[in-house]
Parts: structure tokens; C-alpha cells; sequence
């Protein structure tokens, strides 16, 4: 018999107080509040890896939550993805710490250049020992947009445009400014970096003009595993070329298979090997040792749950519960003037305000929800891997650090044993390799990014190395 499929977990975080499962931050023992305290991520990496997670999983946003209600009020009370930090700065204080767990950080294509990002990412997949990931997206939120300068959101997929020459260019300065021995490090002749291994990369493009080097030698992965959260045309196509782990989802188990057959045909027409992108879901789990302990943490957490807090997030442009529960949504965008938004192309005919309310309540315990004991949770999650064909999970958290602790000493248990989750770690394993097996430390031959590795295809052809050329003193 085939060895059973193994799933990747990654616990779902953000530097935040209410990222993902708003109003639950005020239950007792919860540490939400703790987020821009170092010792709450030292805790979180330990449990984790105490847990067995293969990584944590780090989103992020660079605006706030401001068209709910016409601001940014109801965020601001909900601790709603405000504060935020940086989830790059988090992460050393995690990897200090730790010795296995991955590392996965969100960073946008949209408004940074990415000669200072690429340089950073190096750094942490320096000082992670090749533990790292990134979760590449082009960000959303009108008020980021307005935060770098603009006057309004890039429009969808020109942000993907803009992020593909992004990719490029890291392509270039992470697989092609230096070669493999670059780094000589000779006591005996004084020569730390041997300059004909290192060369610019001379980018000019549509939206970047990068000269390099890169400004570091490359690290155990080169580039970090590349993750990607989509599930639009635009994004789908993107992740053919570059995703190596998408983030993606669905109503039913059929959005779910539909969004992963898109993806890996765009990598097949991109030349790379079946099973070159694993797909994972965001999923819930509240997990106990009998019904009764299942029921009441259920209980607790639904009657928390803050709909204001669901509603900002989502960035409705109504507040419907301003009106009476029998009062047509269509009604209300229409007196509001508001036909033209996201909700009113989505509404289902007929709607109410108390029924869209009802809605928003429930709404993430769909397919890739599960409450009960071990048992039932794992027959759940095994349930996903072999009929929906999911190959991991963002674990959302209820409570931090109970959901990670619930979930490492009653679900892995009971998962290795049916032989669904690794049994640990191995010593000294790079993040790609926790997920692609033994052997894939860096980009495998057939993605895009290797064209550049030893030089080969920089503009200019890359023949030029930094000795031959004449730069200015200082």
C-alpha cells in the first residue's frame, strides 16, 4: 500500500491582537495582548515546535481596516490588524530560540523596492539557517495605497504585473549575483569573497532598475520557499510561475480541487513537474478530550465572537445591523447608494440584513472546520487530504496559546499514529526540504527562478563580474 499523505502544518499568526478570529483576545489566559512583547514570540516559537509544526505562518497588512463605518474607528476598538509589527523584526527572536521550525513572512510587491527587501530576506534565511519562507502578495486595502503615496489602490492585475518584474529581480540578486564558493574566507591569502564569483545583475525594467550586487552572500536556500495566497485568474497564473506552496480555499470542497487543478496547469504550461505547488487551506479546529469540554469551549468561543470586528475585516461598505433583521440588503445598498460594491455583486437575491448577519457569524466554520475529540478530528483532516486533496493547513487560532497546545498534545498524536504527520524533525533541514523531502535545499531545476543561477540570462548576459568594472571611490 502507498505510505498515507502527510499533512503540513503551519500555525496561523499575525503581530497583532485580533488578526483572524475577532473579539477573542479578552478570554481568560489568552495572550493576544502580548504580541508586541518578545516573550510572547519566544513562547508561541516553543510551543509550536514543542508541537511539531512545520512553520508559522506570519500575515500581514500595511494599511488599516477603514471602510467599515467610513474610518478606521471600529478597527482601532476591535485591536482589529492594529497595532501591527513588522513580521520580519519577530522573527530572530523566534529562530534564537528554536532550532527546527519554519518561518513564513508576508511582504508586499506593491510599495517597497525589492534591492532592500531581497537583502533582508537573505539575512533572515542567514540567521534562521534556511528556515525561511515568503508569502508573496500585492496588498489589498484602499488605505495602504494611501499610506505609499497614491491616490488609489494599483488596480488587481496590474499589481501582479508589477509583481512578477518584483520577482525578477530577486531572481537575479538571489540566484545569480553570486556563485556557489564565492565566499572564500582564506586566513592564508586575506581574501574573504573572490570578486570573479560576484556580478551585478544591470536590471532595467518596466518598473525597477537594479544595478546589484546583492548586497549578500547566498544563504543555505538562496530563495526561501516561496508561498502565495490566490485564487484569481491574475494570481493563478502567477503562481504557475513562481508558487511553491499556495495558500487558497473555497466554499465547498469543489472551489477548493477547482482553484489547485487552475495552478497546476499553469505550472505544467510553465514546463515544472507535477506536484510542484502543495496547497494548503485555512482551517479550524477547536479539539478536546470529551464533547462535553469540545461544547463548551465552542460556547465560549461563538459567544465572544465580535461581528463588528468580522464585518471591518471584511470591508463592508453597510453596517447592517444599523437596520431591522427583515430589511432587504438590497434595499439598504440601494438607499445608500452603494450598489456598485463587492457585497452587492456576490448577494445572494433576497438577503436580509438579519440573515447577512447570520452569515457573517458562521462563516468560518465552513468545510475546513472541525470540532470534537482527536477521533473525529483527525477522521476530519484525513477527509480533506484524500477526497479534497489539500496537502496542509494554516491553523487558525482561537486562543494563544491554547489552540497551538490543544492541538499539539491531543490532534498530532493521533495523527502520527494513523502515520498522516512526520514523526519530527530532521537535524539541520532547510524549510523546503520539511516540505519537498531530503534533497530540495533550493529552487529545483525546472522553476523559473534557476535560469539565472551562475549568471546565465542577467541582462547584459551577466559576463561581467564586479572586479572588471570601475566604480568610484568614496
Amino acid at each position: 500500500m502507498p505510505e498515507p499523505k502527510k499533512l503540513i502544518v503551519n500555525l496561523f499568526e499575525m503581530a497583532c491582537v485580533s488578526h483572524i478570529t475577532h473579539g477573542l483576545w479578552v478570554l481568560e489566559d489568552n495572550n493576544r495582548h502580548r504580541t508586541a512583547d518578545i516573550d510572547y514570540w519566544i513562547e508561541l516559537a516553543q510551543v509550536s515546535e514543542e508541537a511539531g509544526f512545520d512553520a508559522i505562518f506570519l500575515a500581514d497588512v500595511v494599511g488599516a481596516y477603514d471602510v467599515f463605518r467610513g474610518g478606521p474607528a471600529t478597527a482601532l476598538r476591535e485591536g482589529l490588524q492594529i497595532p501591527n509589527l513588522d513580521p520580519l523584526t519577530v522573527i530572530p527572536a523566534m529562530a534564537a530560540l528554536t532550532r527546527h521550525i519554519g518561518f513564513g513572512a508576508t511582504f508586499s510587491t506593491s510599495y517597497e523596492p525589492p534591492f532592500a527587501f531581497a537583502r533582508r530576506m537573505s539575512t533572515l534565511d542567514h540567521l534562521t539557517r534556511g528556515r525561511m519562507g515568503w508569502n508573496i502578495v500585492t496588498s489589498y486595502l484602499p488605505n495602504a495605497a494611501r499610506n505609499f503615496g497614491l491616490a488609489e489602490e494599483i488596480p488587481h492585475d496590474r499589481r501582479y504585473e508589477i509583481a512578477d518584474e518584483y520577482l525578477e529581480v530577486l531572481y537575479k540578486l538571489w540566484e545569480g549575483s553570486w556563485d556557489d564558493g564565492a565566499v572564500l574566507a582564506d586566513r592564508s591569502t586575506g581574501v574573504y569573497s573572490d570578486p570573479d564569483r560576484v556580478r551585478y545583475i544591470n536590471h532595467r525594467g518596466e518598473n525597477f532598475s537594479v544595478a546589484g550586487p546583492h548586497l549578500t552572500a547566498p544563504s543555505l536556500q538562496r530563495t526561501p520557499v516561496l508561498f502565495q495566497a490566490t485564487g484569481s485568474p491574475a494570481g493563478i497564473s502567477f503562481a504557475g510561475k513562481h508558487a511553491e506552496v499556495v495558500f487558497t480555499g473555497g466554499r465547498t470542497a469543489a472551489d477548493f480541487r477547482a482553484n489547485a487543478a487552475a495552478m497546476d496547469a499553469a505550472a505544467a504550461a510553465r514546463g515544472r513537474s507535477p506536484g510542484a505547488i502543495r496547497f494548503i487551506v485555512q482551517a479550524g479546529v477547536v479539539v478536546g478530550r470529551t464533547d462535553d469540554e469540545v461544547a463548551a469551549k465552542l460556547r465560549t468561543y461563538r459567544a465572544h465572537s465580535s461581528v463588528d470586528g468580522i464585518l471591518a475585516h471584511g470591508g463592508y461598505a453597510i453596517d447592517p445591523g444599523a437596520y431591522p433583521p427583515e430589511t432587504p440588503v438590497a434595499d439598504i445598498l440601494r438607499r445608500e447608494g452603494k450598489q456598485d460594491v463587492p457585497l452587492a455583486r456576490t448577494l445572494e437575491p433576497g438577503t436580509t440584513a438579519g440573515q447577512l448577519l447570520a452569515n457573517v457569524r458562521s462563516g468560518r466554520e465552513g468545510r475546513y472546520f472541525v470540532a470534537g475529540t482527536p477521533s473525529v478530528v483527525a477522521d476530519e483532516i484525513e477527509r480533506w487530504l484524500d477526497e479534497d486533496g489539500i496537502d496542509g493547513i494554516n491553523l487558525r487560532q482561537y486562543h494563544s496559546f491554547g489552540t497551538a497546545r490543544d492541538f499539539g498534545e491531543l490532534v498530532v498524536p493521533e495523527l502520527r499514529r494513523r502515520g498522516r504527520l512526520r514523526e519530527g524533525y530532521e537535524a539541520g533541514e532547510t524549510l523546503r526540504e520539511r516540505i519537498f523531502g531530503a534533497g530540495h535545499k533550493g529552487l529545483p531545476q525546472d522553476h523559473y527562478g534557476r535560469r539565472y543561477r551562475g549568471g546565465r540570462n542577467l541582462d547584459g548576459g551577466g559576463a561581467a563580474s564586479v572586479q572588471s568594472a570601475r566604480v568610484p571611490a568614496i
